[in-house]
């Protein structure tokens, strides 16, 4: 059983979205798709600045398996990208759900996020 923490909201494309009071989110991979990937060697994010919808493509991860997009679970601006995973992409195997977050968004309306699934939602569809 995949590591599912109970205080982000999911999309079913296996990211993940964790909301701060002040309207931004960080957003990352999902254990199981890290797990599924196996293991990452590189990660492709967007710049800083880019306006993303929705299940928009924001970025790629390929691994020793395979080259998977990543998409937005949210609209919203990018105000950050995680530069560390630039020369450590192997986070995203260790650590998806602290350090290997990918992308910081100041999310064009907070309320997407109550339309995400809960941790026992994406649970039943990684099961």
């Amino acid at each position: 059983m995949s590591n599912i923490p109970a205080d982000l909201k999911y999309a079913k494309s296996h990211e993940w979205l964790k909301v701060a009071a002040d309207g931004t989110a960080l957003v990352g991979i999902t254990d199981y798709a890290q797990n599924s990937l196996g293991d990452i060697t590189f990660v492709q994010l967007p710049k800083v600045g880019a306006a993303l919808k929705a299940g928009e493509s924001f970025g790629v991860v390929e691994s020793v398996k395979a080259a998977s997009d990543i998409y937005s679970p949210v609209a919203g601006t990018v105000l950050e990208v995680n530069k560390a995973l630039d020369a450590n992409p192997e986070k995203v195997n260790q650590v998806p759900y602290t350090d290997a977050w990918m992308i910081k968004l100041k999310l064009a309306n907070p309320a997407d996020a109550n339309g995400l699934l809960s941790a026992i939602d994406y649970g039943k569809t990684t099961s």
